[in-house]
């Protein structure tokens, strides 16, 4: 790195590694848990009122009543023996989504035409046929060749039906053509994707393996019983469908409760879903309806959340900046944002759990709350703060009744189509404001239904509508402070610390708010982040676990995590104890114990999902840091059995050849992998990473400008880059490089320092003052500026 210590503009990064050491980044990222599919793919609670469930103490024993008696291990029962106390219910439940989440292919459950159809779609020919009372398929496989497939299940009922495909040791598979069962055909679930045999999204590629992508969320009872040795599955269930036990637990207490009439508690159940804290029932949902990773196989009742499952916070991927519904995320995520989660909304309020159908008609399930004598009708809820109006109105609606964006669902919960025609509603019963819409680039209901001139009509008109609301004097929203944080913008540090300080956030936006900290370093950031390890919400302790690790180094990190290897929910203990893995070696004092008891957790998850290459590699890093060296070939080439298609455990296999003398062996694969794959980003730039290693840099930089090249939006590639063209002599290069990936990326914390030593270096003082003032704009707390 160039000398600048008499500049008049100075900053210092943290650390100056040497060349070799910068190119050498890790791989794996943290804990490679996997996006999962389902009625629900891949959340949690909020605060003031949902906050912290812990399940209730058995009732203290009264003078004239015995103490309840212990619960023995509940098992599943036929679901049969429900229907005789439970008419109601059942009576909902049958013709239901949830009934009919999966059923075996018959000639009853089968909605698609079979008839020798033949559909064409992604350069690939599909026909459906019968062959007596089977349905099969013959379609592409995993070698790109046609062949015949059985249907073994189905996947929903409306507004479209998936199939299930049985290809041998035990692996079902979701085809990817589905039948619409609204406009009675055939239709690609990835149109003009490219989605053949080569691309991890076909069909029998693991990422639509439905044993652990999906069938959880369609069964009761699901086991994916998954055995590495033989890779296979011997997947069971206690009934297909979501059945009463898939939300209640496992019923044996209860009938033995109905039968004696005895003490047990919740009536012999583990849980009571009527529990007067909200979150019980919502995290039950939030199993299938929300954006989260399995931390085992299938769940244990009465626990949290995020002892069995990893939620997702906001991520750009996932949401727009005001938190509404961007990619397949369901109903949890945008809900945990909302009002009415904070003030005890819980989804069986709107919706019947048994029919899944609304619990009234239009806008009547808003009236419960939202009514003209400003008074919840609900109980549980807290109606403080409602206003008293008619919202069933052309005053509040603004759109003639009966016509579209009458309804409240029109403009308070927009939605987008998933699955090609598979509508679904956003639940963070946002506010519409076109204005603001505009300026941050997130959907907005208005501008969805008024498009191009029209839209600066209603803009205009909704100024005018709202001038009496608006309030100098409010807290900055937390979608514009995403905007300043996320764009690099002048305040976004103090935007941020704002954000933070706030005690009615909620803590699914906390948590978020705490990923992009890293980005902001200071003492702020750091006493933030330290606050939040005793956040009342798990989501928000894990994810300041990992910003903590972030701002400081493990030695600094260990004294303030240590204590949360006895959090008492397990993803915040897993995530303590690996990211404290390399000091843990050296020995924690008292708190070893309790990391030992957290890795083992680490690694019991990981094992738990063997199926799946991310925990493959990640069980061969976690190996790898702990000394036991003989097991990380195996589980790299296992990761990639599992996916051939996995290039992070590809890369850390060419890595482990090399550092183990076989670089030969390591080159070699990766050069076959790289004609395969020609592109992608990360086989490009490993291969650039190699050859520099070797050093043989003028050979490395096509590579490393093809990746570059490939993947624009990688900060990772285009620093890289820039680095080896300065240090290759072509400063103007790398300038030029870095100016664009800041154009990308104006929060790039490490593109901005390199660039900004690069023109002191070159005598480019100005330039370098200029980003230099942006960079103290955006964080002037930052202590690579002191």
């Amino acid at each position: 790195m160039p000398n600048h210590k008499n500049k008049a503009a100075t900053a210092k990064p943290d650390a100056q590694p040497n060349l070799i050491n910068r190119y050498l980044f890790p791989v794996t990222i943290g804990l490679l848990l996997l996006a999962v599919a389902g009625i629900g793919w891949f959340l949690l609670s909020s605060q003031p009122a949902p906050v912290a469930y812990v399940p209730p103490p058995a009732p203290v024993a009264q003078p004239a009543k015995a103490q309840p008696v212990a619960m023995a291990p509940a098992k599943m029962v036929d679901e049969q023996q429900c229907q005789g106390c439970h008419s109601e219910q059942v009576k909902d439940w049958q013709g239901s989504h949830h009934q009919l989440a999966m059923q075996a292919a018959t000639a009853e459950t089968m909605l698609g035409d079979f008839n020798n159809v033949t559909f064409k779609a992604e350069d690939e020919t599909t026909v459906f046929s019968r062959k007596g009372d089977e349905f099969w398929v013959n379609t592409p496989g995993i070698d790109g060749k046609n062949t015949d497939f059985k249907v073994a299940y189905t996947f929903g009922i409306a507004p479209l039906q998936q199939y299930l495909i049985e290809v041998g040791e035990g692996r079902l598979q979701a085809l990817g053509v589905a039948w619409d069962a609204e406009q009675h055909r055939w239709f690609h679930l990835y149109p003009g994707q490219g989605v053949n045999f080569k691309n991890p999204l076909h069909w029998s590629k693991p990422s639509q393996n439905a044993n652990f992508m999906c069938v959880e969320c369609h069964t009761t009872g699901f086991k994916r019983n998954f055995d590495a040795a033989k890779n296979s599955f011997d997947s069971h269930w206690n009934s297909l469908g979501v059945g009463c036990q898939a939300c209640h637990g496992p019923a044996s207490n209860h009938l033995e409760w109905t039968a004696k009439k005895t003490d047990l508690i919740h009536a012999g159940f583990a849980v009571d879903l009527k529990d007067k804290n909200a979150s019980v029932e919502i995290e039950t949902c939030a199993r299938c309806h929300a954006r989260r990773a399995p931390l085992d196989d299938g769940y244990t009742v009465g626990k949290r959340l995020m002892d069995d499952y990893l939620p997702s916070v906001l991520t750009r991927e996932l949401y727009a900046l005001d938190g509404k519904i961007k990619d397949e995320v369901f109903e949890h995520g945008s809900f945990a944002q909302s009002k009415m989660f904070d003030k005890g909304v819980r989804c069986s309020n709107c919706h019947n759990p048994h029919s899944t159908q609304l619990k009234a008609p239009g806008n009547a399930v808003c009236l419960q709350c939202h009514n003209t004598a400003g008074k919840t009708t609900v109980e549980g809820v807290d109606g403080k703060g409602l206003q008293a109006k008619n919202y069933d109105s052309i005053e509040h609606t603004r759109h003639t009744m009966g016509q579209p964006g009458s309804q409240c669902v029109d403009c308070h919960m927009p939605g987008k189509f998933y699955m090609g025609n598979d509508f679904r509603h956003d639940h963070s019963f946002s506010i519409p404001n076109p204005e603001r819409a505009k300026k941050l680039g997130t959907p907005d209901a208005c501008l969805t239904c008024h498009q191009g001139k029209d839209g600066d009509k209603v803009s205009e008109q909704f100024k005018l509508w709202n001038t009496v609301n608006a309030s100098a004097g409010q807290a900055p929203r937390y979608d514009e402070s995403l905007w300043l944080v996320r764009n690099g913008q002048p305040g976004a540090a103090d935007a941020l610390y704002q954000q933070l300080q706030r005690s009615n956030l909620p803590a699914i936006q906390r948590a978020t708010l705490l990923a992009d900290l890293p980005m902001y370093p200071s003492e702020q950031a750091l006493k933030l982040a330290t606050n939040d390890l005793k956040n009342p919400a798990p989501q928000v302790r894990e994810s300041a676990v990992h910003t903590l690790s972030s701002l400081l180094s493990p030695e600094e990190a260990a004294p303030l995590l240590t204590p949360l290897l006895n959090d008492p929910v397990r993803a915040v203990r897993i995530a303590v104890a690996r990211d404290l893995l390399s000091v843990a070696r050296n020995g924690l004092g008292d708190a070893q114990d309790s990391w030992n008891a957290a890795i083992a957790e680490y690694e019991a998850v990981q094992k738990s999902l063997l199926e799946r290459a991310e925990a493959n590699l990640n069980l061969a890093m976690l190996y790898q840091a702990s000394g036991r060296g003989g097991e990380v070939e195996g589980l790299l080439r296992a990761a990639l059995l599992r996916d051939p298609d996995f290039y992070p455990a590809l890369v850390t296999l060419v890595q482990w050849l090399e550092a183990n003398g076989r670089n030969q062996e390591g080159q070699a694969l990766l050069e076959q992998s790289l004609k395969e794959h020609p592109d992608s980003g990360l086989l490009q730039h490993t291969q650039g990473l190699a050859l520099i290693r070797a050093g043989q840099t003028a050979q490395a930089m096509p590579f490393l400008h093809k990746a570059a090249e490939l993947d624009p939006q990688s900060g990772q590639y285009g620093y890289v880059l820039a680095i080896a063209l300065h240090d290759s002599g072509k400063v103007d290069e790398a300038c030029a490089e870095l100016e664009r990936l800041l154009k990308e990326q104006p929060a790039n914390r490490n593109a901005r320092l390199a660039l900004i030593q690069y023109y002191l270096a070159n005598g480019q003082e100005p330039k370098a003052q200029v980003l230099l003032q942006a960079w103290k704009n955006m964080n002037k707390g930052d202590p690579a500026l002191k």
